[in-house]
Formats: C-alpha cells, sequence, structure tokens
C-alpha cells in the first residue's frame, strides 16, 4: 500500500506537470477565447504579462485528473467538477470582470444593493460547486458542509495571494506538501494522487509565474485552491479539517483588514521565501 501512494503521488504531480505545460504552450499560440491580447494585462511592475497561465493550470490539471489511474469514480468526478467549476468562474471574472468591488465584503456589499458583479457571480458559484464536490466525497450533511466551505473557502483565499510573482503557487506548494505527506503516512493512495496533482501542475508553472511573463490569475488560483481545499477534505479527519477550515477563515476576515503584501514584506523570513526566485524590486526590466 505504500508503495501504491507513493506511485499514485508520482503519477499525479508528473502528469498534472506534463499536462500543465502543454496546455501552456497550446494557449499561448491559441488562446481558449478570445486572441491573446484579451488575456493580456499590467503587472504591479506595470509591465505586460499574460493570464493564460491560469487556463494552462485548469486545463492541465483537469487532463491530468482524467487520465491518471488510481482516483475512485466519485473524487475523480468531485476533483473535475471542483476545477472545472472554480476555473471556469474564475476566467469569467478575469475576462469580464470589473474592479469597482473588491473583496469578499465588497461584492456582497455590492449583491445587497441590487448590484450583480462578476465577483458576486463566482463566490456564489465556487460555494456551490465546492458543495457538490463536497457531496461526492463526504459522509453525512456535517462533512459535507464542513468538506464544501473547505474547497470554496480555499479556491478564494488561494486568489488573495496571487498578488506578486509566484506568491500564489509558493503558498499552494507549502499548503500542498503538508497534505502529501499525510497521504503519504497515511498510505492512502487516492489522497496521495489527489494532493500531488496540483503540486506538479503549480510546479511546472512556476518559472512562467517568477520570470513575470504570466500569472494564474483568479482561473488558476481559484482552481489551486479548491484542488488543495479538496484534498484536504479527502486526506484529513475532521479535527483536522475544522482546523485548516477556521485558518481559512480567519485568513480571509484578516484580508479585509491589512494587506497580505504589507505583512509578508514586514517579516524577514515570509519576505525571503515570498522574494526567491524573483526579479529584485529594484531591478529594471530588460531591454
Amino acid at each position: 500500500m505504500a508503495r501504491r501512494a507513493f506511485l499514485g503521488a508520482l503519477a499525479g504531480a508528473l502528469l498534472g506537470a506534463a499536462a500543465a505545460r502543454a496546455a501552456y504552450a497550446a494557449f499561448t499560440r491559441r488562446p481558449p477565447v478570445g486572441d491573446l491580447e484579451t488575456w493580456n494585462r499590467t503587472n504591479h511592475r506595470d509591465e505586460p504579462i499574460t493570464l493564460l497561465e491560469g487556463p494552462a493550470f485548469v486545463a492541465g490539471a483537469g487532463a491530468a485528473a482524467a487520465v491518471v489511474p488510481g482516483l475512485p469514480a466519485k473524487i475523480r468526478a468531485a476533483v473535475l467538477l471542483a476545477v472545472a467549476g472554480s476555473g471556469g468562474l474564475g476566467a469569467y471574472d478575469d475576462l469580464y470582470g470589473a474592479t469597482s468591488s473588491k473583496g469578499f465584503r465588497g461584492h456582497l456589499s455590492a449583491l445587497s444593493k441590487g448590484e450583480v458583479t462578476s465577483g458576486a457571480v463566482k463566490i456564489l458559484g465556487i460555494g456551490v460547486t465546492g458543495l457538490a464536490a463536497a457531496v461526492l466525497t463526504s459522509r453525512g450533511p456535517v462533512d459535507i458542509a464542513v468538506n464544501g466551505a473547505l474547497v470554496a473557502g480555499s479556491a478564494n483565499l488561494a486568489n488573495l495571494f496571487d498578488l506578486r510573482p509566484g506568491r500564489a503557487i509558493k503558498v499552494g506548494l507549502l499548503t500542498g506538501a503538508p497534505l502529501l505527506a499525510a497521504a503519504l503516512r497515511r498510505n492512502a493512495p487516492a489522497s496521495a494522487t489527489l494532493a500531488a496533482l496540483p503540486i506538479g501542475a503549480a510546479a511546472a508553472l512556476l518559472p512562467e509565474d517568477l520570470g513575470e511573463r504570466a500569472m494564474l490569475g483568479d482561473a488558476g488560483a481559484n482552481a489551486l485552491g479548491a484542488l488543495l481545499g479538496l484534498a484536504a477534505a479527502v486526506t484529513l479527519g475532521r479535527p483536522g479539517r475544522l482546523a485548516v477550515l477556521g485558518t481559512v477563515v480567519a485568513l480571509t476576515a484578516a484580508s479585509e483588514k491589512i494587506s497580505f503584501t504589507r505583512v509578508i514584506a514586514g517579516n524577514p523570513v515570509l519576505n525571503r521565501i515570498d522574494m526567491f526566485g524573483r526579479r529584485p524590486v529594484e531591478q529594471a526590466p530588460a531591454s
């Protein structure tokens, strides 16, 4: 069983990485919607960057989940639902979202006034898809509620870190690694495969992100968070899931009051991790 768990994790990581790289190469030649300009934005340096990394993560993780061996049918369906739902809704917000309302509170406040923002559509839609994924992988109404909130909340939280090159992926890798270790320690092949899949897909796209050529955007960050939330739901016992959910809720609430970027910059350890592999802030762009 331990060997099966290790091989499952290896297959998930390698297939996720290969599929994500192939999807990125394909999308940068022919985007899934519109043309290359449709996906272009400016980053924190006011330099051009593409959002196609996000659809590449979604397509790569989804394709890998569809073919990787060892996933039970219900878990495979939950993975596909979570990545397609969160990624698709994130892409909708990337392409058509307005910036007049920001944050969880901002979108819900606008909704209370009768204004349906793209962010509100995304929040509610990801909540529904997270709950549906939880129904496929949970036992009983309490676990469905906890796991659904975990998937949806993790999807939203991951997006809050996608503000600097590589940050959301680094957070994903740092949170995914303990989940993978827990699955391997429990000798759980399906959980190990599920935890490794987004790790592989995200790691394969990290060079583009750190190189400031591309970013996950809402599509990729939401999908990465949703898959990690689903991995936590499948891997951890109820006390562990409640602890993770409490952390997700606390960080999401904190984001309404404080700047994660400012907190990270003010902490030497967090700042070193955040800057690892990135172009120094003071360095001028290459001509």
